[in-house]
């Protein structure tokens, strides 16, 4: 009975000593904005609930190939655009600071002349917060026992992260793109919603916008993206779009796929249209997306340096060591008194 003790004593402080630093990790996994591999938003047009993580950079940039045609008006149209956006995670893991553009430029054939238009379609300057996330304090358990415990629906998956988005609109004179030859800036916000289904292989996120809210037309759209992951590199995606204000109407619907390069390259292609023909519009185009996450790997080896530092201080748990050091500071001060 004795030596039943002395063992069981033995394994439970090994379990404690493996516990702590695993229980000191957890705040890091389940907070933390930051993905082991590059988290982009393209190829769709929705962004995601979560940011790219505290002190990283990235960008996403695509190039685009636009044909148009207008029953109504009798016309046809054809050109190119390209569109960039800027992430930049500042202050707390939650939040993130976004740039947004896009050019383009068009030439258009009627029955009776044709004319050329290109300016900025969008730029947009804003921050995005993340202000509910399910996976905090939540882990999801195994059951070592059951097969159909483990893989049968988690409910927990229905619950979304949520984050909204506030911006401006800046818009130049002169905009071809606008429906006043005017320059103005106006408020852009959204509501974002996230959803991880199958231990993360399916993902589906919703945007539900407010756009050009102070101006003459106002436009309120949704975005819903469903993106599957087929394995480590590649994921594909399908999405509806669709916007409404008194200027113009529309709903668009996408698709296309992703390729892995590296954790913090991906590239992609996608192909758009629309259903309708006042004008059908169809859109094919490519990107990459590029993030650097150095001062945030550096934040990691210092978290885990101070943490190991701190784990070495606390080792000291014997208090007959204790009050040795103790007994010997007090010694050095009183020796530095009398010198």
């Amino acid at each position: 009975m004795r030596y039943y003790f002395l063992i069981k004593k033995t394994f439970m402080s090994k379990i404690k000593n493996l516990l702590a630093p695993v229980l000191f990790l957890v705040p890091q996994i389940f907070f933390a904005q930051y993905t082991d591999v590059i988290n982009s938003n393209r190829p769709g047009e929705t962004m995601s609930a979560y940011a790219v993580g505290k002190s990283v950079i990235q960008a996403e940039i695509g190039v685009y190939g636009i044909k148009e045609k207008h029953d109504l008006l009798d016309y046809d149209g054809s050109g190119f655009g390209t569109d960039i956006t800027l992430r930049y995670g500042a202050f707390l893991e939650k939040l993130e600071f976004v740039l947004d553009l896009e050019y383009q430029a068009e030439h258009f054939n009627t029955p009776y002349t044709s004319y050329k238009k290109n300016n900025f379609r969008q730029t947009v300057l804003g921050a995005k917060y993340l202000i509910y996330d399910p996976f905090k304090n939540y882990e999801k358990t195994k059951n070592i026992y059951s097969y159909k415990a483990n893989h049968r629906f988690d409910w927990h998956s229905l619950i979304p992260a949520v984050s909204v988005f506030a911006g401006a609109n800046f818009v130049g004179a002169d905009n071809p793109y606008s429906f006043s030859p005017q320059s103005s800036i106006s408020p852009k916000i959204a509501l974002i919603t996230q959803n991880l289904f199958g231990d993360g292989r399916w993902v589906f996120v919703t945007n539900i916008i407010a756009d050009y809210i102070t101006t003459d037309y106002p436009s309120y759209g949704y975005v819903l993206t469903l993106t599957h992951g087929f394995n480590d590199k590649w994921s594909g995606f399908v999405e509806n779009q669709g916007y409404k204000s008194d200027f113009y109407s529309d709903a668009i619907i996408r698709g296309g796929a992703a390729y892995l390069i590296n954790p913090n390259l991906q590239v992609d292609a996608s192909l758009s249209t629309n259903f309708k023909n006042t004008p059908s519009i169809f859109y094919g185009g490519v990107g990459v997306s590029w993030r650097y996450d150095a001062s945030y790997k550096e934040k990691q080896m210092e978290f885990k340096a101070d943490r190991k530092a701190r784990k070495n201080d606390d080792n000291l748990k014997d208090p007959k060591d204790k009050k040795e050091t103790d007994y010997q500071e007090q010694e050095r001060k009183r020796k530095s008194k009398y010198e």
